[in-house]
């Protein structure tokens, strides 16, 4: 039996982890775990049924702020996997204006290009200070014609070497041209390191690539040519294209050395990442682990013919257009063709109005996982408050002792706070746990406003400083609607 690599998380160790942000929801975070770890699983499989097995699409049921978006994103994080988020209202059906379904694939190749440019960088990026800083000491103290500069690359690592002469007999390092400059030059670098040389000036040569004259995007279409699909991405493909074909030129620029490094820095990373490779393993990354989160998707709910008009009559189009993204296609980016099978779609949406069984059958069968989150009651908003690693609480706290202001959360406080937002909720539009962040703002906007005359200080949130807070808007169900 294969084992499991030990970054590998089981789905009870992926659920503790989410616990640590997000309170309650227990089936929806078993669902995803799963979900995870079935893609754990699937790799250790022989080839041939490697490529069989597809991931079992969620579809999540529940209002708003109750956690569902925070779930996949966590998810994502912790798996390390290519994540974008989308809103299903921004598509519509091919022929009419809009973004067409395919940019959301195009989206999570672009976000992979990142995570993956970004974990290349962070290997070498201790090797690239070092590289820039003997750079800018060199600009700072040039060396002499007698010291040879190599850079080389130790495991895959660049640096620079500086080769000395030897000393003759009864020369000392301080009579030496080449090693004294090398004394004054070690002198320097704690300096430079610690940045007390920033606003001294050096010229840097900075390479610039010539715009290009051709610009794709002004090219006619003519009628009907509304782009979308593969031509966007074909377009962007051929003006990069277009763009790589200009000549690079340098040209000199004194620069303050806060500004040269960033400029040194850039350009030793271009040189020493790899681009095709990071194309390459972003791809395989995208297809093998990503995670596609479709938000408002009751919004696309409903099919023609049951009263259906004018800018709705899409919603049923937008959905035929989505269900061969989701059943395995392959889309064409710029960075190459691109395919869903083994994708993992999260799908969500309040379905206040419609229902899942309005959405089409066949895209009802692509999201086999249902799970129905739950409404937040006053224990679970006094849980968000004190339990999460990034609770609200914790939050303001630290962001008022910036000002010199301490502030203290009392039990009751907390519990009157979590009152007020199931009380808000319930008798206007529920929106979960934003609602807290409005309410919290309501009773510290004073604070917030006075702190920084107030020096040293400290506030202490108990019952009656909530109830004092909001007193006069709780009381007033149509002021409520608006201010909290």
């Amino acid at each position: 039996m294969s084992s499991f690599p030990e970054h590998e998380l089981t789905p009870r160790q992926i659920v503790a982890e989410l616990d640590k942000y997000i309170i309650g929801q227990k089936r929806a975070k078993k669902i995803v775990a799963i979900a995870l770890r079935n893609r754990a699983r699937r790799r250790l499989l022989e080839e041939g049924l490697r490529e069989e097995v597809s991931p079992k699409n969620i579809l999540m049921i529940g209002p708003t702020g109750v956690g569902k978006t925070e779930i996949a994103r966590r998810v994502a994080k912790l798996a390390r996997a290519p994540f974008v988020k989308v809103e299903a209202t921004k598509y519509t059906e091919v022929g009419y204006v809009g973004r067409d379904v395919e940019s959301m694939v195009r989206d999570l190749v672009e976000t992979a290009i990142k995570m993956v440019r970004e974990e290349k960088v962070d290997s070498i990026r201790e090797a690239i200070d070092e590289l820039v800083t003997n750079r800018l000491l060199d600009l700072l103290e040039p060396p002499p014609g007698s010291v040879r500069v190599r850079k080389t690359t130790t495991d895959g690592k660049p640096e620079l070497e500086y080769e000395l002469p030897r000393l003759s007999t009864g020369e000392t390092e301080d009579s030496h041209p080449a090693h004294a400059w090398w004394s004054r030059r070690e002198r320097m670098k704690p300096g430079i390191v610690a940045g007390r040389f920033d606003d001294r000036e050096v010229e840097v040569k900075v390479t610039e690539r010539s715009s290009s004259p051709f610009n794709v995007a002004s090219i006619p279409m003519g009628p009907g040519a509304g782009g979308g699909g593969g031509m966007d991405a074909g377009m962007d493909q051929l003006q990069s294209m277009f763009d790589s074909l200009m000549p690079k030129k340098q040209k000199s620029a004194r620069l303050r050395i806060r500004e040269a490094r960033r400029v040194l820095f850039d350009e030793e990373i271009e040189a020493h990442v790899d681009m095709e490779k990071i194309k390459a393993e972003a791809l395989e990354r995208a297809q093998q682990d990503g995670i596609i989160f479709i938000d408002e998707f009751d919004k696309v709910a409903g099919r023609n013919g049951e009263g259906t008009r004018g800018p709705d009559v899409s919603r049923e189009g937008v959905q035929r257009d989505i269900l061969p993204i989701i059943e395995g296609s392959t889309i064409f980016t710029k960075y190459g063709m691109v395919s869903t099978d083994h994708v993992l779609f999260i799908a969500a949406g309040a379905f206040h109005v419609s229902k899942p069984s309005d959405l089409i059958p066949e895209l009802q069968g692509r999201l086999p996982l249902r799970v129905e989150l739950e409404p937040l009651t006053s224990e679970d908003f006094q849980r968000i408050l004190t339990e999460p690693d990034n609770a609200l609480t914790r939050q303001y706290t630290e962001l008022l002792k910036t000002e010199g202001i301490d502030v203290s959360w009392e039990d009751d406080g907390i519990q009157e706070l979590a009152e007020a937002a199931e009380s808000v909720n319930s008798s206007t539009e529920n929106i979960g746990a934003r609602r807290l962040h409005t309410i919290l703002e309501r009773i510290l906007e004073d604070v917030s406003f006075e702190a920084p005359d107030m020096g040293q200080g400290r506030v202490v949130v108990n019952s009656v400083f909530v109830r004092q807070a909001l007193k006069d808007i709780v009381e007033d169900q149509d002021l409520s609607r608006y201010i909290l």
